[in-house]
């Protein structure tokens, strides 16, 4: 049962150029993230660096396929992720196509081997005071999408 069955109520749809807005910033931050060695791809390394430093995490990202569905081990791992993300004020988003991710993303720089993508997050660099502009705008966004009751809103990236 979601949070919407239980108080009656259906997300308000979020206006398309703000979606639009929302998945180019993403694309943004992770060009960002990665130039500056602050992503973190797979669940499991992700899991790992959650556990490690929670404080250090600033943005998570969870994409799927739609042969990824019936991954039930892989939604399992999904709602313990986004109940950490909660617990620890770390704001997350779905996105539905990884093929897009790696496009962004690329390989794994160490192996050349296609990573797992499924769970990034994007970590504060070492750098004191690194504000990166799109990571403000999908906070923004985050906090709009919680205030309609979406508290995991899924981003659609830019072609």
């Amino acid at each position: 049962m979601t949070l919407e069955e239980i108080h009656g109520q259906q997300p308000a749809p979020v206006g398309h150029d703000w979606m639009q807005g929302a998945g180019t910033a993403l694309h943004e931050l992770l060009v960002s993230a990665q130039r500056r060695g602050c992503l973190t791809a797979g669940v499991y390394e992700s899991a790992k660096l959650m556990n490690v430093d929670p404080d250090n995490v600033a943005f998570c990202v969870l994409a799927t396929d739609q042969e990824d569905e019936g991954d039930i081990a892989l939604q399992i791992h999904f709602t313990l992720i986004q109940a950490f993300c909660c617990e620890n004020d770390i704001d997350i988003v779905r996105v539905n196509d990884v093929a897009k991710l790696a496009a962004i993303v690329g390989p794994s720089e160490e192996s050349g081997e296609p990573r797992d993508l499924h769970c990034i997050l994007i970590t504060n660099p070492n750098e004191e005071g690194w504000k990166d502009p799109a990571l403000e705008k999908l906070n923004l966004f985050c906090e709009e999408s919680r205030n309609v009751n979406d508290w995991v809103p899924t981003i659609t990236l830019p072609e």
